[in-house]
């Protein structure tokens, strides 16, 4: 049996990936609407739907965008990046339970939703069930080919799971995907991974 892999300090899990499909448009131009911490819900009336008001207040970590979040699922607004939204809100105030089943009714609802099979790895993840980390990871990847965190994630879970190969073919993934500043800490996990994979095929008796 091979040697457990030693991760780099800095190599953590990447954490959850909030959607922004409909409010990248006006987080750029709107974010400004909110000129300080703990500013009133506006009045919206700039046409802008349950989702994107949620999203806009989700940005500056105001927990009505929950309410907003299930206004826009009542209005059919968006609704499996909606759930997927709201689990991330719900696993940030460690309600795991309804996290799930947040992250679950996106996929009902969407089963090839990007964000919503990485964000539910994570909390598989973060209970120790590899097994169900890495096939939301792996369909994760396989939806979109230039999600980096999900790769650098399944890399770490392959890794713990002394998957050595697979382990170095998700991490070089990752770093051709990300700027060469974020892949330093994927290169030292590169190193650690070789060394890892060296040991688990050291012969144990001798050349033959």
């Amino acid at each position: 049996m091979g040697e457990i892999l030693k991760f780099p300090a800095q190599a953590s899990k990447l954490g959850f990936k909030r959607v922004r499909k409909r409010g990248s448009a006006h987080e750029q131009d709107q974010l400004d609407l909110f000129p300080a911490p703990g500013a009133q819900i506006l009045n919206f009336e700039s046409g802008m739907s349950a989702f994107e008001q949620a999203l806009l207040l989700d940005e500056r970590a105001d927990l009505h965008a929950a309410e907003l979040y299930l206004k826009a699922i009542e209005e059919q607004d968006c609704v499996a990046d909606a759930y997927c939204n709201l689990g991330i809100i719900e696993s940030k105030q460690g309600n795991s339970v309804k996290a799930f089943d947040c992250f679950s009714s996106a996929l009902k609802k969407e089963p090839r939703h990007v964000e919503a099979h990485y964000n539910l790895a994570n909390l598989y993840f973060e209970m120790d069930d590899f097994r169900l980390a890495r096939m939301h990871y792996e369909m994760a990847g396989q939806v979109d080919a230039s999600f980096a965190n999900a790769f650098f994630n399944l890399a770490l879970v392959l890794g713990i799971t002394n998957d050595f190969d697979a382990a170095l073919t998700a991490l070089k993934r990752y770093r051709e995907l990300v700027p060469e500043e974020e892949g330093r800490i994927a290169e030292d996990l590169l190193q650690s991974l070789r060394k890892s994979l060296a040991g688990t095929r050291t012969p144990r008796f001798g050349n033959t």
